[in-house]
């Protein structure tokens, strides 16, 4: 798979490089709720994080462009799209597994991911 780059990267420093496509404040929350399931807009709105409607457009935007996610329609009139991960971005699984320990070595009071979500295995 092609590396796509929205920009020049800022360095070649492959933290650096990941924070030009995961940085943000949302992406990393909507590849958490594409891994626990949800697939449709409105469902990434009702998450606790309360995205907007366009900050999410924008992400999903971003995302599918970047080739963390792809969609495709479920519907015609009107049209509406479900999202899944692809292989890329589904491998930020693991990422996301480390950050829920360390946030819950640190900040006790954070959520304990479900079990079924941190024995979870890139396929």
């Amino acid at each position: 798979m092609t590396s796509p780059i929205r920009r020049a990267p800022r360095s070649f420093c492959p933290i650096a490089t990941t924070l030009e496509f995961v940085g943000d404040r949302w992406t990393l929350v909507i590849i958490r709720d594409l891994l626990n399931g949800k697939r449709r807009f409105s469902e990434f709105l009702g998450s606790p994080e309360r995205i907007t409607t366009n900050i999410l457009t924008g992400r999903l935007a971003d995302m599918e462009r970047d080739g963390l996610i792809e969609k495709t329609a479920y519907q015609t009139r009107p049209l509406r799209h479900e999202y899944r991960l692809t292989a890329r971005g589904a491998a930020l699984l693991p990422v996301l597994q480390e950050m829920c320990l360390w946030a819950n070595r640190f900040w006790p009071q954070t959520w304990r991911p479900p079990e079924s979500f941190m024995e979870r295995r890139i396929d």
